[in-house]
């Protein structure tokens, strides 16, 4: 359903472009701090173009980069915050199984981030996740904090809190053009509206959109396959009970990692995806030839045959979703590096919701002129060389 059509005017405190968890997030902050703001999203809400729709995403406390870590207390706070304003449960915890070689650097950082005693062998991982079957020489680490977000429950409620603060939300609105200035001018199919502060967060259509401002980021957008696999008998893999998350480190058979959801969407399959996927333009994602391999998908049905043999080999469901990689993966969280006033959120690498209550404060803070809550320094835009166009 589109937004209800809201009053329009000229001048705001504040535009966010992009309406996606971060940009909805960054704008909910500012409603918050009494700045009015226009939240603008080119497609009619909701939508499925891009990386913030479908029913889950893994929350975790562990990550093996300590800037990450240390934000998720307060991602995990903002969070709850967010779930009694609307009065809507967001989070469910199920746990978190991460898994791997024994003597992997990212999973021994992960034992000593979580303790000794959250470490799993076959047996014990078993038991917490029937039908989980560990290779020789592989072992298991439980971030008991971990479990699933409702995404598009979550995104309905940080747009809710937004209006309700007074915050302006605009669908179907495309961005034509931007003019730089120390009032910046946006051009949109519907208006023209002026700020003293933008905030770009327009997902997989950054690099194309951030051009005419003079920047080239390294950004690649992804098509994800986001896979549903049955179970073969039905409660083989849940013994009653939710099971937790998983993610993998280290396999070889999975460089970058596979990750997995409980049924919580479709009953009876289970959520599974390679972290990785096929570079893609976000205007043509669905454009997939018939007939076109699908490796991603071989390849996690190769890892079903070798650790999750109660789950049918070939998946049930498959839909799609949008990732944005920077070549570290790290986010690009920055003001633009000639217009101070123009702030930049990009680059989410498949890791971005669960941080996305973070993100949108971080983003809030560098428009308002703020000193950032948490350590901006792996976020800069200018980490990358030859980003900034003469």
């Amino acid at each position: 359903m589109a937004a209800p059509s809201q009053p329009q005017k000229a001048t705001y405190d504040a535009i966010v472009i992009g309406a996606g968890i971060q940009g909805s997030f960054t704008a909910y902050h500012l409603a918050q701090r009494r700045k009015d703001t226009l939240l603008l999203e080119q497609f009619p809400l909701p939508h499925s173009r891009g990386s913030s729709h479908g029913q889950s995403r893994i929350i975790r406390s562990f990550y093996p980069q300590e800037y990450y870590s240390r934000m998720m207390p307060d991602s995990f706070r903002l969070w709850q915050q967010l779930e009694a304003e609307v009065g809507t449960r967001l989070y469910r915890q199920t746990g978190l199984v991460v898994l791997g070689p024994a003597g992997d650097p990212e999973l021994e950082s992960c034992r000593s981030s979580m303790g000794d005693d959250k470490v799993l062998d076959a047996a014990a991982l078993a038991r917490h996740f029937p039908g989980f079957q560990l290779q020789a020489g592989e072992m298991a680490v439980l971030d008991s904090t971990g479990g699933v977000l409702f995404a598009d429950r979550a995104l309905r409620a940080v747009q809710e809190v937004f209006r309700r603060h007074g915050g302006t939300l605009r669908d179907g609105e495309k961005v034509l053009h931007i003019e730089p200035g120390a009032t910046v001018t946006v051009t949109t199919t519907a208006g023209v509206y002026k700020t003293p502060r933008l905030i770009i967060t327009v997902g997989a259509w950054t690099g194309a959109f951030v051009e005419p401002l003079g920047l080239c980021l390294p950004l690649q957008p992804l098509r994800i396959d986001v896979c549903y696999w049955r179970e073969k008998q039905p409660g083989s893999t849940t013994a009653g009970t939710v099971s937790p998350c998983f993610l993998t480190v280290g396999l070889t058979q999975a460089p970058h990692g596979i990750y997995g959801l409980p049924a919580l969407e479709y009953p009876g399959m289970v959520k599974l995806c390679h972290h990785h996927g096929s570079p893609t333009d976000p205007e043509k994602r669905d454009q997939v030839p018939s007939g076109a391999p699908r490796p991603d998908i071989a390849l996690l049905s190769s890892f079903i045959s070798s650790y999750l043999p109660r789950l049918e080999p070939q998946p049930a469901v498959v839909e799609t979703c949008m990732y944005t990689n920077t070549p570290d993966e790290d986010f690009i969280l920055d003001r633009h590096p000639k217009f101070s006033n123009i702030v930049i959120g990009a680059g989410f690498s498949g890791h971005g919701f669960k941080l996305a209550p973070v993100v949108g404060k971080l983003l809030c803070e560098l428009s308002l002129g703020e000193e950032p809550s948490h350590s901006m320094a792996p976020f800069t835009i200018t980490r990358f060389p030859g980003v900034l166009q003469s």
